[in-house]
């Protein structure tokens, strides 16, 4: 926590005079604050996994992040510290590791107020840019950000909510072309700073990018309970045809040796039609797991409509209508549960 004020003091330091700062280096951040309507009522207060906005009736201070990075060309290093209830829901996973006399424990709360934290090296390899980075990565696995201001709804879909948000490893990044990119990581697996077992997982991206258009395929495979080995297949799509409408396709399925199998994919439209308003639409579902892997539930499902004020330059405010549904009761009404939910949130979120 000490090291994150630091970095919270150094950064609005160097902000303030931002003129002194070297070429190289970079800072910047984001705040998040919302307050949400679940018209279930719950008594607990809670929006049962809805990834981040998951407080009911409550003006919520959701993340504050402050992102320092360097990159001269060759030499990159960044690191994100954050606080808030965000990092608090997404490492809830972490594994929990016992210590001893001359070792420290580690959990999640060791680690949740650290978002990101890598070095790497640029360097050319055969007349292609080559990227070689290691540390503590947010996930590739689909085309949705941790930062809300990076996406175009305010809450996530079932499917991120669902895939891991963070790795640990290696990885190295290859330009096959003008459009093309290729990357393959060595890891410790999903949503684990610290490894759950012996084996690494690994993972493979193949990305295209051109004006207008951005496709990801991606594969990841490791081992992740009972000594399983489980394998995820993911590919999502970015186009916008004209500056005023952009499109998003996700489409992700996976499988274990033992049995569990899972599919999923969500669409999202978004509608520009002035300066400072947006609109956008999102269905998402995914199915196949009844083992409880991702979900509570078999199946579950979500409807989302986004109105998008931005007034000024790195300043937005979100009114969202959702409604959730699973095959199972895993959301709180009141004093019981259910398998359906709406809310209605008002967000806003900074960055600089």
């Amino acid at each position: 926590m000490r090291f994150f004020v630091w970095m919270i003091v150094v950064g609005f330091a160097g902000t303030a005079s931002a003129q002194t700062l070297p070429p190289a280096l970079r800072v910047g951040g984001y705040v998040e604050a919302f307050w949400q309507w679940n018209f279930a009522r719950p008594r607990n207060g809670i929006t049962n996994f809805r990834a981040f906005d998951n407080r009911h009736d409550t003006f919520t201070l959701s993340n504050v992040a402050l992102d320092v990075g360097w990159d001269d060309g060759h030499v990159i290093a960044r690191v994100v510290g954050q606080v808030g209830h965000t990092p608090s829901t997404y490492y809830l996973a972490e594994p929990a590791r016992d210590g001893s006399d001359g070792a420290n424990a580690t959990d999640a709360a060791m680690w949740k107020y650290l978002q990101q934290a890598y070095l790497g090296y640029r360097f050319e390899l055969a007349g292609r840019t080559a990227l070689v980075e290691a540390g503590l990565f947010l996930s590739p696995i689909g085309p949705e950000s941790m930062a809300v201001y990076q996406n175009v709804n305010y809450s996530r879909s079932v499917l991120f909510y669902a895939l891991p948000f963070y790795h640990t490893g290696a990885r190295a990044t290859y330009e096959v072309g003008k459009a093309w990119k290729l990357s393959l990581a060595a890891l410790n697996g999903w949503n684990s700073v610290v490894d759950n077992n012996r084996r690494k997982s690994l993972a493979a991206q193949a990305v295209y990018t051109r004006e207008g258009l951005t496709m990801s395929l991606l594969y990841f495979g490791g081992v992740e309970r009972d000594d399983t080995w489980r394998n995820l297949f993911d590919a999502h799509a970015t186009w916008q045809p004209v500056d005023t409408l952009a499109l998003v396709a996700h489409a992700n399925a996976g499988f274990e040796r033992q049995g569990t199998r899972w599919a999923g994919g969500a669409l999202t439209a978004r509608v520009m039609p002035w300066e400072m308003w947006s609109f956008a639409v999102r269905g998402d579902a995914l199915g196949g797991d009844r083992t409880g892997l991702f979900y509570p539930a078999s199946r579950v499902a979500s409807a989302t409509a986004t109105i998008d004020l931005h007034p000024v330059d790195h300043i937005s405010f979100r009114l969202e209508y959702r409604h959730d549904q699973a095959s199972a009761p895993i959301y709180f009404r009141e004093r019981r549960t259910t398998r359906r939910g709406d809310t209605l949130t008002v967000g806003a979120t900074a960055w600089f």
